[in-house]
């Protein structure tokens, strides 16, 4: 404040004292000043310690043990509007002491405060009442009062307020209130966007920090996203984003953007107006990390949605994606590769990715920092599942694996995790597949790959020059109803184009009139056989690799199974059953003595040449040793819900395990006993169960 001028005023009358000056050097002098009736005090002794109380936290803690809190509290509803706002104005000052916070709950003094938010008061009370409040407005449990006390109306209308710091105080005060989820929903009701947005344009970077960290937290609700979008909010964002003066709020700016396209309306708006080509290069030229890794996860938000991730593929987000791999930040690398993780449902990104991002995502198995390794670990797990093509990921773990100077605990981990997501490779580099590990269509045993050998694609082996090495098994029991809903696909389509498109109709027309029946017919036909081929090409290019033909005896077993076994009571009954199902659909009963004698390579040679592969599906074995009933027991058992797992052996074995609950002693009722692991005979007595670790059970895994 300025030095005051003395004025020339006119002498008192003779009756009436002359004015006393109040003068005091010590805080506990001017706190007792707060008891006085006369109102000039109560306004300076509060003035004075608005004026103390401002020069730091130690003079708030000694005003907080001097009782000046209770004292102010009665004067903050004072009738004389100077005693009141000095009052005021010190509450506003001391309330960001934690343990005047504390005090100020205990004497609920947010009604109180919420009541100075009155249009006709003055604009210095709505600042240190708005003050207060935001100070007050970080405890969860000032907040629901706040609210529950109708507080969040007249916060929202002084965001029109003359005055800046009124509007600063406001609107932090909303921000901290919209944490929770009531108040988020009340905001949208009472209209608060329009406001928010109005204070994009403040002068005061703060001001509009705070407004764009309020429109952040409020975004996440789809119900103010669509108001956001009405109120052409989006427009003040992006344009924010291309305006390099406001980059301290490119940050901000990015993570209301991320909400935003998580609604497929949205993202196809941006989209239309170019908004998401320019966010896409914004991002590629940035070289700040916050606003990179904002933009990531923005990516990921929107990738949820499988009309975003096409929309997003469309505008080439791979290229973005895969750069921001190779930043030199931490908190850039994970968001990217969750990022890729999300867009790798799209197909066309999952090759995409496959070709270009790889050996990115690879390098940060490497990297010191844990939660980078794991994001690239799972964006690897995705890439790679279900894409033989991508699985050369895994070569390059394998090689790392095999050299003892850049194997590691976490290398060995990754390698596991993502043969999780490949079960041909990891049964074949392995030979286990646990309980967890179901077996899908498109699994393969190729047998036990040596390490350091490629591990081949189903395509790939399929084809091969015909060998007498062992036949690959493979498992494809999709319905039938799917192989002709492609089919039907491509005739349906054929159909449309050669019935319903115009131009076409129009050379028929043309045809007709000048050339004979078989002319037609025949130019007809060659018509439908080039839409057909175009078609078929568009099918084709959705496929992301070669599928073999489909093996409706398998699906017959599993439908059987399905019939048969699962409707019955006990789970030991249920392996019994699969078992002796699974025997007798290869072979029977083998006498052991008689093992030798049982002829399943001259078998499965035959069905080798009669394919004319060395790819043989399943369902066409039907004269089966251990390995091939093994498989076959674990496929039917994952499809019923049989938890069983999967061993590799020695010279052609391999073997089920599971676990089973062995029945309670007699006389002893509800006693639980811990699970058993068993062995399960496909072979000689089909359905015994053998103990893991006795006699029987070796020998069945041994010759």
């Amino acid at each position: 404040m300025g030095k005051k001028v003395k004025k020339e005023v006119e002498p008192p009358p003779k009756d009436v004292f002359d004015p006393l000056l109040i003068e005091s050097k010590t805080a506990a002098t001017v706190v007792l000043m707060l008891n006085s009736p006369e109102e000039e005090v109560l306004a300076k002794a509060c003035d004075a310690l608005y004026k103390f109380a401002s020069k730091g936290d130690e003079n708030k803690v000694t005003l907080l043990g001097l009782g000046a809190v209770e004292h102010l509290y009665k004067l903050i509803s004072h009738e004389d509007p100077i005693v009141r706002r000095n009052a005021i104005m010190v509450f506003g000052i001391m309330a960001s002491n934690h343990d005047v916070k504390k005090l100020l709950r205990e004497l609920d003094v947010t009604n109180s405060l919420i009541s100075q938010l009155a249009p006709e008061e003055d604009v210095v009370i709505h600042e240190f009442a708005t003050l207060c409040l935001a100070h007050m407005a970080v405890e969860y449990t000032t907040k629901v009062q706040i609210f529950e006390q109708g507080g969040l109306e007249p916060l929202i209308r002084l965001l029109g307020s003359p005055d800046p710091d009124v509007k600063k105080n406001s609107v932090e005060c909303i921000y901290l209130l919209v944490q929770d989820f009531q108040s988020r929903a009340a905001v949208r009701a009472l209209n608060v966007i329009p406001p928010l947005l109005e204070l994009l344009r403040s002068e005061y970077p703060v001001i509009q920090l705070l407004a764009l960290k309020t429109l952040e937290v409020i975004s996440k609700d789809g119900e103010t996203r669509i108001i956001l979008g009405e109120n052409k909010g989006l427009d003040c964002v992006l344009k924010i984003l291309e305006n390099n003066e406001f980059s301290d709020l490119h940050v901000e700016a990015l993570a209301v953007l991320g909400n935003c396209l998580e609604d497929v309306h949205t993202l196809q708006l941006i989209q239309q107006t170019g908004g998401l080509k320019k966010l896409l290069s914004f991002v590629g030229v940035s070289t700040v990390p916050d606003i990179q890794k904002n933009a990531a996860k923005a990516i990921t938000k929107a990738a949820y949605d499988s009309e975003n991730r096409n929309i997003l593929n469309e505008e080439e987000v791979e290229k973005c994606l895969i750069n921001l791999l190779e930043i030199d930040n931490d908190g850039v690398k994970v968001a990217a590769s969750q990022a890729i993780s999300a867009m790798c449902e799209n197909l066309a990104s999952k090759r995409v990715f496959g070709l270009q991002g790889i050996p990115q995502l690879v390098q940060l198995l490497s990297s010191d920092n844990e939660e980078v390794k794991e994001a690239a670990v799972t964006a690897l797990a995705n890439l790679t599942a279900g894409s033989p093509s991508n699985a050369s990921a895994l070569d390059i773990l394998e090689e790392i694996n095999l050299s003892t100077g850049r194997k590691n605990n976490f290398s060995e981990a990754a390698l596991e995790k993502l043969l999780d997501n490949n079960l041909s490779r990891k049964y074949s580099r392995m030979g286990y597949l646990s309980s967890s590990n179901i077996i899908t269509d498109g699994f393969y045993d190729c047998g036990q790959i040596k390490p350091g050998v490629k591990f081949l694609s189903l395509e790939e082996l399929s084809m091969q020059e015909l060998t007498d090495h062992r036949a690959i098994i493979f498992i494809n029991a999709k319905p039938q109803e799917d192989v002709l809903a492609v089919e039907e696909k491509a005739q349906d389509s054929s159909y449309e184009q050669t019935i319903l498109s115009p131009s076409i109709t129009r050379k028929s027309s043309r045809e007709k009139a000048r050339k004979g029946k078989a002319k037609k017919e025949e130019e007809k036909m060659k018509e439908v056989t080039e839409i057909m081929s175009k078609v078929q090409n568009e099918i084709n290019l959705e496929k992301t690799h070669w599928l073999p033909p489909p093996d409706f005896i398998l699906l017959d077993y599993i439908n059987d199974a399905t019939k048969t076994i699962l409707p019955l009571t006990t789970t030991r009954e249920q392996v019994v059953a699969l078992a002796q199902f699974v025997a007798d659909k290869m072979g029977g009963p083998i006498e052991r003595d008689k093992l030798h004698d049982f002829s399943w390579e001259l078998h499965i040679s035959e069905i080798e040449f009669e394919l004319k592969c060395n790819v043989v599906p399943i369902g066409k074995v039907k004269k089966g040793t251990f390995y091939h009933r093994a498989l076959l027991f674990k496929v039917i058992a994952d499809r019923i819900g049989i938890g069983c797992s999967l061993v590799r052996g020695e010279y052609n074995r391999a073997w089920n395990e599971v676990k089973l609950v062995d029945e309670s002693p007699q006389g002893i009722a509800g006693l639980l006993l811990p699970p058993q692991e068993y062995i399960v005979d496909l072979m000689f007595e089909p359905g015994f169960l053998m103990k893991q670790g006795s006699a029987e059970a070796d020998w069945y895994k041994r010759i």
